[in-house]
């Protein structure tokens, strides 16, 4: 009997609100395209509270086996001329969602990928929010510039990335013109729809699904053929993604890729597969001086709103947390499987692995329920780990980048040109481990309160509002936040790492000058030139 599910065509809707137009009438003329050094980034143990599955046995790899032969037919998808690769470098983007930087402890392939290649100590999100996140890793562009705020509505989602132009401007189509096929697979935007939507521009092979949260019983857009996929083990879509991605690999001889795999993992509801779902049966989240702090009278007033968290809180927050590093699992699986189908083919040699996370995620600090949305570093400082040909060893990287620079980056890598309609910088330079004088002296985010659909899996349910629209910028030891009701907060990362003590008041008028203007420069960028010189702040004798 045939197990592979039926696929049906996915009829295409016009997505551009102002002309009815799909996004292929979108198609113009542009394409998307660094010192102090330590050792690796310190890791913990992964088998804290349980016992870790290998992630190398074969019972492990037989299930990604599987979930890719139930779903692939073995043909090649789409044709972008095949040029033979010479020196272009493949590239694999691995893009989790919500991941924070406490999860990379339960992750060995994730550990090996820093042992062996460069941690950004420092790589900030532009909003620490799914939809603005992501489109300002495909564009290189701040929100203010692709006019992607939030999730949905009249600033945000799906349907705003594509009346804004963005869908032409992204690192798949400039890769994508200069010979590389490209795969993206998993989670692209929010308010996509497999079911409406077809694949977007730049794309050779496309595996895309809606709502993907629960892990089972989604559908997927491939190559404009709707999949639906049950409840099965062999349908938890990590794997399928991982099955999907060792196909694509698997089948590439002569031209350079670009492959794409963006887990829905380890977003709530923080489903694990079923082979961890027992896992770390003892984990507790980590409990730094943040946990469950009572704000201050100096603190924002949405801050000082939040009540205390409950015992009942509490416990579903160690709860949570326990499924969200068995949800990982999964993920540094497909690393692991990835790592060894390159060695496999041949591409280890000539690709590089990105892994990173599309925003942080906060679980219980300064006394918030989980979610993000916040200028603290629990939700917009997110691991960047990259592997590839010439990347030295181990090393970490210090400087302020930001999730704007993957874009160039990807294009430099790619040997195509970035436009500069993009507001970031390529991170070449600093992976090849070169001194680069007169980096950037700070990140822009910038956020917008978010008027969720009740629908939206980012929705806050809790009756607690989250943060109002703000500005903030990250330096290298302090954030300063401009809120939109006039308040102001202010950290010094070096007497106050957990971000407790506001000392706004504390700021003398020049130096609250100061960094008022280095916010409004850089949100008033538009070009890449422009964006780089107000990221570079203007000297202050003795101030921040």
């Amino acid at each position: 009997m045939d197990d592979k599910p039926p696929t049906v065509a996915a009829p295409h809707r016009p997505r551009d609100p102002r002309s009815g137009l799909g996004p292929w009438f979108l198609v113009l003329a542009a394409s998307c395209g660094g010192t102090e050094r330590s050792g690796p980034a310190a890791g913990g143990t992964a088998d804290a509270g349980g016992t870790r599955a290998d992630a190398s046995a074969p019972d492990d790899a037989a299930r990604v086996d599987d979930a890719a032969s139930s779903r692939v037919d073995g043909s090649a998808p789409g044709t972008d001329g095949g040029a033979p690769r010479g020196s272009k470098p493949n590239l694999i983007f691995v893009l989790t969602d919500d991941l924070a930087w406490n999860l990379v402890e339960f992750m060995p392939h994730v550990k090996q990928m820093q042992a062996q290649g460069v941690t950004f100590s420092h790589y900030f999100v532009t909003d620490s929010l799914c939809c603005p996140s992501r489109t300002s890793m495909f564009t290189g562009k701040y929100p203010h510039a692709s006019g992607v705020f939030t999730n949905s509505g009249d600033d945000g989602g799906y349907a705003v990335y594509l009346s804004q132009g963005n869908d032409a401007q992204t690192f798949a189509v400039a890769l994508q013109g200069n010979g590389y096929r490209t795969a993206m697979m998993g989670k692209f935007l929010n308010g996509y729809d497999p079911a409406m939507d077809g694949p977007a521009m730049g794309w050779s092979h496309w595996a895309v699904a809606g709502n993907g949260y629960p892990e089972f019983n989604y559908s997927l857009n491939q190559d404009d053929a709707l999949t639906p996929y049950g409840n099965q083990p062999a349908d938890y879509l990590t794997d399928v993604i991982a099955g999907l991605g060792k196909s694509f690999i698997s089948e590439q001889s002569q031209a350079p890729f670009l492959i794409e795999l963006a887990t829905f993992a380890p977003h709530a509801p923080y489903t694990p597969a079923p082979r961890h779902a027992q896992l770390f049966p003892d984990l507790k989240y980590p409990r730094t001086p943040a946990f469950a702090a009572r704000p201050k009278a100096s603190d924002p007033a949405w801050l000082r709103a939040v009540p205390a968290l409950t015992t009942t809180e509490i416990t579903k927050i160690e709860s949570s947390f326990r499924k969200r590093v068995q949800a990982v699992q999964a993920v540094d699986e497909m690393i692991g499987t990835l790592q060894a189908t390159l060695a496999a083919t041949g591409h280890d040699r000539d690709t590089y692995v990105f892994f990173a996370s599309d925003n942080g995620y906060h679980m219980g600090e300064r006394s918030q329920r989980p979610g993000k949305q916040t200028a603290f570093d629990t939700d917009i400082r997110v691991p960047l780990i990259v592997t590839g040909p010439g990347i030295p060893a181990g090393m970490t990287i210090d400087e302020i980048t930001q999730n704007i620079d993957l874009c160039p980056t990807f294009a430099e890598l790619g040997q195509t040109a970035a436009p500069t309609t993009i507001n970031g910088r390529s991170l070449v330079a600093l992976l090849q481990g070169r001194a680069v004088q007169g980096w950037r002296d700070a990140a822009l985010v910038e956020h917008h309160d978010p008027k969720f659909d009740p629908t939206d899996p980012d929705a806050v349910h809790t009756g607690i509002a989250g943060p109002p629209t703000y500005a903030a910028l990250r330096t290298t030891d302090a954030v300063y936040v401009e809120y939109s009701g006039g308040e102001t907060e202010y950290h010094d990362r070096r007497t106050d790492p957990d971000e407790l003590e506001n000392t706004a008041s504390s700021l003398t008028p020049a130096q609250v000058a100061r960094l008022h203007s280095a916010i409004a420069a850089i949100v008033a960028c538009r070009t890449s030139d422009q964006c780089w010189a107000a990221q570079h702040l203007s000297p202050a004798p003795g101030g921040p």
